[in-house]
């Protein structure tokens, strides 16, 4: 610390400094702030601190980041944040809350909700499911799509940057023991992959995809308020910094979610999201995305050594700052990319097959459902009317299936296509498309009764699909010629059928 905030500290730790009804105070702390916790309200105080990438080292500054805070934090949180509250030195030498005496501090002042809602802490406890991350990515989708764009910071240059500094902090982070080969090799990686992404962030810069996000955005700094999915604690200390491409943001939370070994959601949330915007073409970055986070938390954490003096607690801290670092350094590596499709008449389980493999291989998933609803610009839950499905519509559709497959594959990433695929020629083109990419293609084709399949059409709800019985007769009555795909009996639970989707496709 570069300034003495013993006596605010101290003040802000004795229940009777915010009335009589308070008896007792809790601290959280991070490596940049203390938050005290008394009855209905959490009050933030900035440390006086000064890193490479933020500045709390005055009170001057401290006041213009607090004031910063409460303003972007309404942005997404705005039942949250309630105002910004100054600490000043009487003449007796106490310190009370008021402004009439000369200012040495300032604390934002926050509703207070259980620790327990926090995402950080759902994780943990199990609490975290499908249909909350669901509701999650559309929440940042939404959000996203407010935020002021910016054209003056961003893309190739800042990301340079940023890996730079990184490469810094983990080079002086010498306590934490990290493996200086690894730092290095995370460093030139990384400039290799911004040399031949280069063109794209500058691109998506100039078309307003960089904008003042969070910036932040990992699971702590989400919990659930009245129910919702809500983001707090946003960065606040740094324009340059926050103002980064939506995708990026992103990134922080898929990061930390596979950190956590929640693959699953974190392939959830960024299918959800690309589902809903449509920003596909910043695929080729995301590695390089979830990399340079995982090395900011990795040297974030071994910033924390300096505060703890329990052995056990730095040996945790250590673990997981170098489990940060391993992190960084494999996510510029992912797997070879392949190519599944998956057919089958509508209410087969297509869908629910697909949501069930990417995962494991990071796959997008590409939804002739989603599909067509894009190209309507509509929410993918937004019905459509039949003239939707006529067969000119369906032909772009599939063209639009194959142009995105080709453009996924190319940034590195696995698909799996999701689509009926009735003729032998919608099949034909999906397995093309491997070929022209070189890599491996699989084909799933799921048969069912059409009973069970009509009495799951039954039961959909909220659901990118408008399939209804009458279709699925429809579907029925085509003639799908020969099916040289692996055919899945889908006539059984979806746990059933995605073990002898795995069998077929030679992975666990």
């Amino acid at each position: 610390m570069v300034g003495d905030q013993r006596a605010v500290i101290a003040f802000l730790s004795e229940p009777s400094s915010y009335g009589a009804a308070i008896e007792r105070v809790d601290i959280i702390e991070t490596h940049v702030s203390l938050v005290f916790l008394a009855g209905q309200r959490a009050y933030k105080l900035k440390r006086a601190v000064k890193y490479p990438y933020l500045d709390f080292s005055t009170p001057e500054h401290r006041h213009r980041a607090c004031q910063a805070e409460l303003i972007l934090n309404r942005r997404t949180a705005p039942s949250l944040y309630l105002e910004v509250r100054a600490l000043a030195r009487m003449p007796d030498g106490k310190i009370h809350f008021t402004t009439e005496g000369p200012t040495i501090d300032w604390v934002v002042v926050m509703r207070r909700f259980e620790q327990s809602s926090l995402f950080d802490a759902l994780a943990q406890t199990g609490g975290l499911s499908a249909s909350l991350m669901h509701d999650l990515a559309g929440h940042i989708a939404n959000f996203h799509a407010i935020a002021e764009s910016r054209y003056d910071v961003g893309g190739a240059a800042a990301l340079t940057e940023i890996a730079e500094v990184n490469h810094r902090c983990l080079v002086e982070a010498r306590h934490a023991g990290f493996c200086r080969e690894r730092i290095e090799e995370i460093r030139k990686s990384s400039l290799r992959r911004l040399d031949s992404i280069g063109g794209v962030l500058d691109r998506r810069r100039a078309e307003g995809k960089v904008r003042r996000c969070h910036g932040d955005l990992h699971l702590r700094n989400i919990c659930l308020f009245d129910g919702k999915p809500t983001l707090f604690d946003c960065l606040e200390f740094s324009d340059a910094l926050a103002s980064i491409d939506v995708l990026y943001d992103l990134g922080f939370l898929l990061m930390d979610l596979e950190h956590r070994g929640l693959t699953q959601f974190a392939n959830m949330v960024l299918n959800r999201y690309l589902d809903l915007t449509d920003e596909d073409d910043a695929l080729p970055a995301m590695p390089l995305f979830l990399s340079l986070r995982a090395a900011i938390r990795a040297h974030i954490m071994a910033t924390a050594l300096d505060r703890t003096t329990y052995a056990t607690k730095k040996l945790q801290i250590i673990d997981e700052a170098r489990s940060y670092l391993d992190l960084a350094a494999r996510l510029l590596h992912p797997e070879p990319a392949r190519l599944i499709a998956i057919g089958g008449p509508s209410g087969s389980g297509k869908s629910t097959l697909a949501a069930a493999l990417a995962p494991a291989i990071g796959a997008r998933v590409l939804r002739s459902d989603v599909i067509r609803k894009r190209l309507f610009g509509v929410s993918p839950e937004t019905r459509l009317p039949a003239s939707a499905y006529s067969p000119e519509i369906s032909r772009r559709v599939y063209e639009a299936l194959r142009s995105k497959a080709t453009a996924t594959l190319a940034a590195g990433y696995s698909v799996i296509i999701d689509a009926v695929s009735l003729k032998p020629e919608e099949r034909q083109s999906f397995a093309a498309v491997a070929v022209a990419a070189a890599v491996p293609f699989s084909g799933l084709w799921l048969a069912a009764p059409a009973s069970t399949m009509v009495a799951r059409l039954c039961t959909r709800r909220h659901d990118a699909s408008d399939a209804s019985p009458e279709i699925l007769a429809q579907q029925l009555r085509q003639d799908a010629g020969p099916i040289d795909w692996v055919v899945i009996d889908a006539d059984t639970e979806p746990e059933a059928c995605l073990t002898a989707a795995r069998g077929a496709l030679a992975f666990a």
